[in-house]
């Protein structure tokens, strides 16, 4: 079997499946599509249960519980401030996740691990739509580098030990997402939950105007984490390959037009 053809794995609903991040807005979501096709035997822990940033406890935690397959939800996110804020915080911790998690995976007998990243992986000026094969082919954005080039290091663990291990390890990367359990920080948060806030506390407050960074201009693509969660349980089913997935709508719209969309 080479790196390029391993064979779908056929899921028992009794698997024992943990899903990484499960109160996030991802994993969140997840956990509900999961559920929802008859899933069983789903493994869970809370950041005080199961710290992923320390390699002993994820490697006491694999070594016991032995899951069967792996979603890997877990993540330090954050806005544009947020990255800005704390570019250490965001590449060290999303490195020591990813590490941790995926080593463990493979060295204790994980049959298939799925991989979250971003859309933000891609390089600033890509092309419209972004194509997988846009990856590394120029600067990333700069105000979320440290995240970005975290989650690519997450994609090329994925690919390094499918080549040499010929593990199955795939990475699929979501779009703008929205949702329930999403992130209403008022400085930490994506456009969609800021927005949000600041609309709604500006009604609550009798506010006459609403005051919003840049121009409205750019464009943006978003999905809902529930359509995110049904594609990852596809992808975990019936997707066994080298390559990252791309993960989206296909619709943009500008930011400015968020405000009655």
């Amino acid at each position: 079997m080479t790196a390029t053809d391993a064979v779908p794995l056929k899921l028992e609903k009794s698997a024992r499946i943990f899903v990484a991040g499960h109160r996030g807005l991802v994993g969140s979501a997840v956990v509900r599509r999961l559920r929802t096709v008859g899933y069983t035997n789903l493994i869970l822990r809370s950041h005080s249960e199961l710290d992923l940033t320390n390699q002993s406890a994820v490697k006491t935690f694999f070594s016991i519980e032995k899951p069967q397959y792996v979603i890997l939800a877990a993540a330090k996110v954050g806005g544009i401030h947020a990255n800005s804020t704390y570019p250490a915080d965001f590449i060290t911790i999303n490195l020591q996740i990813q590490t941790n998690v995926i080593d463990s995976a493979y060295r204790y007998g994980v049959k298939k691990l799925v991989f979250l990243g971003s859309s933000c992986i891609y390089p600033k000026m890509a092309p419209q739509p972004i194509p997988e094969s846009s990856l590394l082919t120029g600067p990333l954005e700069p105000t979320n580098e440290w995240y970005a080039i975290a989650k690519i290091a997450g994609i090329k663990m994925c690919q390094a030990y499918r080549i040499q291990y010929k593990w199955d390890a795939i990475s699929a990367m979501p779009t703008n997402l929205y949702g329930p359990n999403d992130n209403f920080h008022p400085e930490n948060s994506h456009v969609l939950p800021a927005l949000m806030r600041r609309f709604h506390e500006a009604k609550v407050s009798g506010a006459k105007q609403v005051v919003v960074w840049g121009t409205g201009s750019p464009l943006r693509e978003f999905l809902h984490v529930d359509d995110l969660a049904d594609s990852v349980v596809f992808l975990l089913e019936k997707y066994s390959d080298l390559g990252h997935v791309n993960v989206g709508s296909g619709k943009e719209v500008s930011i400015k037009s968020l405000r009655s969309w």
